[in-house]
């Protein structure tokens, strides 16, 4: 059910409220339309007092820190860039189903370290209300580190974010969700520099033949590629010419075996594999 003009004026009054409240703010901002929102809203609430702040490591999708850094100058908020060194932590490259509660955990600890560096008191998230049910183990850092979440706390759904940032003429408003190049790969398969990489030229190579804004190339074991791209473009990758360039562009990205899913893209469809306990668990 979409949300009325009014009704999201409201939740927009409240978010600003809710920002100029935490002070000296930083948001951690990796230019999707959540953190977009947030951002350009705690620039508006905190003017000077508010910065963005990207992470960057091998699980970010070429072109995602360029477009950060336009966004931000955009918006005309405070930016700068952090390496992060999740590819360090042992417990991070296993692969668990939690992986994102270490890679959450190597961000904030970041931040936590930035904060007097940065002048800033609170960190914050771009988190929507319909992230909490979803298996979202980074939301588990998030609250060890308290940081807060601005959009839940204004009661924002994810279609309440895209109608503001429309609103507000961000670019990103229909911007497909990009999550981490990690996120692609099977839980249990070991998170490697090679494999990320070979991910994101597979994936960037997909997207400049079929036309395609959203698709996941999955890494299952044994490095065979499972394609997920939308029905509707299916019928375009099977036919005999173009079936014939991706087999060969992805074995040679080092892919043993290419597969087509035939089911499509499904946002988030690694986390079907995922025990029920665990995701009853998480939206608690």
């Amino acid at each position: 059910m979409s949300t009325s003009p009014t009704d999201i004026e409201r939740k927009r009054d409240r978010l600003l409220e809710i920002l100029s409240g935490y002070g000296r703010v930083a948001v951690a901002f990796s230019a999707g339309v959540d953190s977009t929102v947030v951002a350009l809203a705690a620039c508006l609430a905190c003017g000077e007092d508010a910065v963005a702040v990207t992470a960057v490591s091998l699980s970010l999708a070429t072109g995602e820190q360029e477009e950060a850094e336009q966004l931000a100058a955009r918006i005309g908020i405070r930016h700068i860039v952090v390496s992060t060194q999740e590819f360090s932590d042992p417990n991070y490259l296993k692969n668990p189903v939690n992986r994102c509660y270490f890679c959450k955990t190597e961000l904030y600890t970041r931040l936590i370290e930035l904060a007097p560096t940065l002048g800033v008191d609170v960190l914050a998230n771009g988190a929507n209300l319909d992230d909490r049910g979803d298996y979202r183990p980074g939301m588990q850092a998030a609250a060890e580190f308290q940081v807060r979440s601005p959009l839940i706390e204004a009661e924002f759904t994810k279609a309440d974010v895209r109608e503001l940032a429309r609103l507000w003429d961000l670019p990103v408003w229909d911007k497909p969700a990009t999550p981490c190049l990690s996120s692609r790969i099977a839980y249990g398969v070991e998170v490697t520099p090679e494999r990320v990489r070979r991910i994101d030229r597979a994936e960037q190579f997909l997207k400049q033949i079929l036309g395609v804004r959203e698709l996941r190339v999955r890494c299952e074991p044994n490095d065979l590629a499972r394609i997920e791209i939308p029905l509707e473009a299916l019928p375009a990758l099977l036919a005999a010419d173009m079936r014939d360039r991706v087999r060969t562009e992805l074995h040679t990205l080092g892919f043993r075996f290419v597969t087509l899913d035939l089911d499509g893209f499904r946002s988030g469809s690694m986390n079907t594999v995922i025990p029920a306990e665990a995701l009853l668990e998480a939206g608690k």
